[in-house]
């Protein structure tokens, strides 16, 4: 049954002409048991009722396609269908129609239909001089008031299932729109994350290749060491890369097993590593970052990493690097210095900027930096030594309840 209605639905016409087919029988049908004493109708030819019977109710078909011409279309022959007293599917049409121009076309149009309808059946009869004509009329109001009020509440019916649809579609564009957002944040999140590895690789393997490269002969033991940290520096990178690339490629891939991301609680090995390449690091951290939530202890460690990277990269001969990560009661303060004196770039404050993070130029891993500060809330701060060297301090807050 509901498969029926919705094809109905679909299908408007189809309907439609069912009804029209029953009003045509209707009358077909007082025209073969016509006797003017017993139905009150006029006897006329067959090619007169018939072509008029049909023409009456053939507008009810198009109702929904055309409204406003179709309950004209009826009340005119409905006129002289109603004259010639041929039988009811002219007036029948006509109510009809009262509905569909309230419910397709507005009130406006259904209200002007329903006065000149209700006045031309009037005229008809006290033309006619119908007997009982004052029951006669209140039947013809009552007909057309239900009619009126029923295309009210189909009509309020319709607008109501037409908002819902209107704001689930708008849910939806939302919620779509959200989706978008969701997947560009996880994409920028990814590309920091792309950045910081290979940077702090790329940079361990340059510096540890020159290394090598001046003492492959006069020191092949060094060479050999510094080739080995080569070589592991690259397939720690490559097996963050390829989880980092998994997660774009494979969206099916939530429920697999992957390598842990790096957390504060990586300082010391990270600290080691760099001191492998050529950059002795003091470290001075707490024991243990488990309470930190996830996104702050990879933060703690990504400002680490990209400041000793700096340091790599710029510090010069004879660089060390102090790290100090401690936990404080409201967050975790990070400090990194060393002693280079390489080139670095110049932090220029923001016009008209009141906060402490510095607005760098140059490369993307300043900017990192402060991308990652400021997504989890804190301040960085990131310039010379007064006394040479390079600094970055950075508080990030902890909010354990959320």
């Amino acid at each position: 049954m509901r498969r029926l209605s919705l094809w109905l639905r679909k299908h408007p016409m189809v309907g439609d002409s069912c009804i029209a087919l029953l009003l045509l029988l209707f009358d077909l049908l007082l025209f073969v048991v016509s006797d003017t004493e017993q139905t009150g109708l006029a006897i006329h030819p067959w090619y007169v009722t018939v072509p008029l019977d049909f023409l009456v109710v053939l507008p009810v078909v198009f109702r929904r396609k055309r409204p406003v011409w179709a309950a004209y279309a009826a009340l005119l022959l409905g006129a002289v269908h109603g004259g010639l007293e041929l039988g009811v599917a002219g007036f029948f049409a006509g109510t009809i129609a009262v509905y569909t121009l309230v419910v397709y076309a507005g009130r406006r149009h259904g209200a002007l239909y329903l006065l000149i309808s209700v006045t031309t059946s009037v005229l008809q009869l006290i033309v006619q001089r119908t007997d009982e004509l004052a029951i006669n009329i209140v039947l013809i109001v009552l007909a057309n008031a239900f009619c009126w009020l029923l295309g009210e509440f189909v009509g309020a019916r319709r607008a109501y299932h037409a908002e819902v649809e209107a704001r689930l579609h708008l849910l939806e564009t939302e919620r779509d729109q959200a989706t978008r957002i969701a997947v560009a944040n996880e994409r920028g999140r990814i590309a920091r994350e792309l950045h910081d590895v290979v940077a702090h690789a790329v940079s361990v393997i340059v510096v540890q290749a020159d290394g090598a490269s001046y003492a492959i002969r006069s020191n092949p033991d060094l060479a050999e060491r510094a080739v080995q940290t080569i070589s592991e520096t690259g397939r720690g990178a490559l097996a963050e890369l390829r989880r980092l690339l998994d997660v774009l490629r494979n969206e099916d891939a939530d429920n697999e097993p992957r390598v842990p991301q790096p957390n504060a609680n990586s300082l010391t090995e990270l600290a080691q590593r760099v001191g492998a390449a050529g950059v002795p690091v003091d470290v001075e951290v707490d024991e243990n970052f488990d309470d930190l939530p996830a996104g702050v202890s990879l933060g703690v460690y990504r400002i680490v990493q990209e400041s000793l990277t700096n340091t790599l990269k710029h510090g010069g001969p004879g660089a060390k690097a102090v790290v100090k990560v401690h936990r404080e009661a409201d967050g975790v303060r990070i400090e990194v210095s060393d002693n280079g004196n390489g080139v670095r770039p110049v932090p220029v404050p923001a016009r008209g900027a009141t906060s402490a993070v510095a607005q760098l130029p140059g490369g993307n891993g300043l900017i990192g930096m402060r991308e990652r500060a400021n997504v989890l809330g804190g301040k960085l701060e990131v310039g010379p030594r007064p006394g040479g060297g390079w600094r970055v301090h950075a508080t990030l807050p902890v909010r354990l309840d959320s």
